[in-house]
Formats: C-alpha cells, structure tokens, sequence
C-alpha cells in the first residue's frame, strides 16, 4: 500500500465525521435536542485523528518528502495546503470554544457552534478534493515506490507515538456507532 492511499483512507473516515457533524448541525438549527457528549467526541476526533495524526503525517512526512523532489512548499500546492490547516484549526479552535460556552450555559453558544462546524466542513470537503485529487496524485507520480514504502512505515511509526496504539481503531468505532445513529436509521431522531 502506498502512504498516499493510506491518507485517502483516512480521508473517507473524516467524511464519514463530516457527516455526523452535519446531522447534529441541522438538529441544532431547527431547535431539536442533540447530544452534546457527541459533538465533544467528534472534537476529539478532529484533534486527535485528523490534525495530530492525520495532519501530522502530512505535515511532518509527506510535504517534506515532496519539497525534497521539488515541488515547492511556498507558492505551491503544499503550502496551499499548510495554509489550508491552519484556517482549519481556527473555526476547530472556535468550535471548541463555543461548546464549552455552551456546556457552561451559555445558549447563545449553539449558533457559534454551528457557524464554526458548518465553515469548518466546507474547508474541509475542499481540502480533501484538492489533496485525493491534485496533491496526492502529484506525489504518486513523482515519489518512487521505496519512497512510498518508506512513507508508509514512516506513517505507522508517527500514528503510535502521536496518539498511540489502537487510538486509531478506537476512533473508527466511535464513528461506525455515531453513524448508526445518526446516518443509517430512517427516523435518526
């Protein structure tokens, strides 16, 4: 497997995140309950799965491994995409913000929360096409098949010591029982 095939993986597990969130965001809006322990998980996720780990990899392994072949971080798609993850972290950095407001009483918090969720998934859904759709295949084309393995276990390494053993799996299951919940029954009420 190729490192860049691992990130799209992870890219459809951040989907399936984005549509809890947007389920829980249209609950919001029209004046329905909504469990805020889920919005506090799906926040760990997005700090832990998607921007230490995911993130990490990019960050940390993948854009240098492409600046090292040449394809220029500043005024390039890499640094597009470090700029990207920055305006992310701050509608996260908002959103976090907003739900301890909310948690501490504050019901005005919901509209902050639900303006930061919703900007912060249209970034994202943008993000990602342009990296499964540009920035990665650039990278297939151009790293060779040992730079890719190297990557790849390069990848592993950084996901244990970021967030730790199984942390990955365990996040996977959140989401697959906050889908059942939200994404595959008829009446998600």
């Amino acid at each position: 497997m190729k490192a860049t095939d691992v990130l799209r993986d992870e890219h459809e597990a951040v989907r399936v995140a984005m549509q809890i969130l947007g389920k829980i965001c249209d609950r919001i809006e029209a004046g329905e309950d909504f469990e805020v322990r889920h919005l506090e998980q799906l926040l760990d996720f997005i700090r832990v799965f998607t921007d230490k780990c995911h993130h990490g990899k990019e960050e940390d392994l993948l854009f240098p491994a492409m600046e090292e072949i040449g394809i220029p971080s500043e005024g390039g798609p890499v640094g597009v995409m470090l700029s990207e993850h920055e305006t992310m972290r701050e509608y996260i950095r908002n959103f976090a913000n907003a739900l301890e407001r909310y948690g501490a009483g504050d019901e005005s918090a919901k509209d902050d929360i639900v303006e930061n969720v919703r900007t912060y998934l249209q970034w994202l859904d943008g993000h990602i096409e342009k990296e499964n759709n540009i920035l990665f295949m650039m990278a297939d084309s151009h790293l060779s098949a040992d730079k890719q393995e190297e990557l790849y276990e390069a990848f592993e390494t950084l996901e244990e010591e970021r967030i730790g053993k199984d942390v990955h799996e365990q996040f996977h299951q959140m989401l697959h029982e906050l889908a059942k919940h939200y994404l595959d029954s008829n009446d998600d009420r």
